[in-house]
């Protein structure tokens, strides 16, 4: 936050009290995380998995915003836990990824987690209509209408 002229309380702002916001919804996402044996990224990158099976390791990557090199070391620990499926049809083809039966049962506990989290974390008024905001916000940055 920047101070106002003349040294007085400090002006609000929208992108500190978002990223202060993030920090304390990723720790309680955190902690719904650690006894399915989650971080975050992996959650996200089984999430991405999920709404595109078949994805490709450099398309994972790009969507993560990881390099191609983490996104293998990732996927290899999920396909160990049994949460992912890496297939290649053939030498020298990309290998298409699609979340284990194992992983789907997973997914589905973490967002029954999810959505008890959402109602607890976005129950007030005011936080419910955050809530409604930053969907609208998100759709509009990633330029692709809000499902229905």
């Amino acid at each position: 936050m920047s101070e106002v002229a003349g040294g007085g309380r400090p002006q609000f702002s929208p992108t500190i009290a978002l990223l202060t916001l993030s920090r304390s919804v990723e720790a309680e996402l955190t902690a719904v995380l650690k006894p399915h044996g989650l971080t975050v990224r992996k959650y996200g990158v089984l999430g991405h998995i999920k709404g595109t099976p078949g994805i490709s390791y450099s398309e994972l990557a790009r969507r993560s915003g990881i390099t191609v090199q983490s996104v293998h070391a990732l996927i290899a620990s999920l396909v160990e836990a049994g949460l992912v499926d890496s297939a290649v049809d053939a030498t020298g083809l990309a290998a298409r990824l699609t979340i284990a039966t194992r992983g789907e049962r997973m997914l589905a506990a973490i967002e029954r987690e999810v959505v008890a989290l959402d109602g607890r974390l976005f129950a007030t008024p005011g936080t419910h209509s955050l809530a409604g905001a930053l969907e609208a916000v998100l759709y509009e940055r990633v330029g692709v209408p809000p499902p229905r």
